[in-house]
C-alpha cells in the first residue's frame, strides 16, 4: 500500500473532500482526481500504476524535473514526486519504480 502526503494542508483538504473537488473542478474531473488517488494509495509501488493503462504515469522533466505525473480530465494532470531519501536509483540513475512505496502530492495542473 503507497503511502501519500501532500506538499501543502490546502491540496490535502482538497483532495480529501468531495465536495470541494467538485466546487473546483466539476463533477467528473473530481472523480478521476478520487479514482487516481485510490489507485496510488492501493498500489504496492508505482510500477504498479505505470502498468494501469488509464492512469499514463510517466516522468516529467523541465520545471517539473524529478516528479511523475498521472492522466485526469484533460488537460490536468496530477503531479507527485517519490517522497524517498535518497531516491531509489539504478546504476544510470533511473528511478527504480519498483522501490517507490512514498508519494508526495504536489498539484493539480495543466502544466502544457
Amino acid at each position: 500500500m503507497m503511502e501519500i502526503s501532500f506538499d501543502k494542508p490546502k491540496l490535502q483538504k482538497l483532495c480529501n473532500s468531495s465536495g470541494k473537488l467538485q466546487g473546483k473542478y466539476g463533477p467528473e474531473c473530481a472523480q478521476k482526481i478520487m479514482r487516481r488517488l485510490a489507485e496510488l494509495k492501493a498500489a504496492a509501488s508505482l510500477d504498479v500504476l505505470r502498468s494501469l493503462p488509464q492512469c499514463r504515469c510517466h516522468q516529467l522533466t523541465a520545471d517539473y524535473d524529478g516528479c511523475l505525473a498521472v492522466d485526469l480530465q484533460h488537460p490536468l494532470r496530477l503531479i507527485f514526486r517519490p517522497d524517498h531519501d535518497p531516491l531509489p536509483l539504478d546504476a544510470a540513475n533511473g528511478l527504480i519504480w519498483a522501490s517507490v512505496t512514498r508519494v508526495r502530492i504536489q498539484e493539480i495542473i495543466d502544466y502544457h
